[in-house]
């Protein structure tokens, strides 16, 4: 979604779609294109970033990552 031109493989569309139901799908494409938005206004305005979270991220739990590679098998 974040390229130019958009372009959504209808196969990445159905995997998600197996793991996220309408409502979710609306919300988290919303959310992706808000994000969008944002960098692009910000950057056209020449605010970047300051490098506060430089290095910084949220790993996500050891049990996630297994229950997800789990549920694709």
């Amino acid at each position: 979604m974040t390229e130019t031109p958009v372009e959504v493989p209808d196969a990445l569309f159905a995997e998600m779609r197996s793991h996220f139901d309408v409502p979710e799908l609306v919300e988290l494409t919303s959310a992706i294109a808000w994000e969008n938005y944002r960098a692009r206004f910000d950057h056209a305005f020449g605010a970047e970033s300051e490098g506060f979270s430089e290095g910084a991220y949220c790993p996500l739990p050891v049990g996630h990552a297994q229950h997800a590679t789990a549920k694709r098998s």
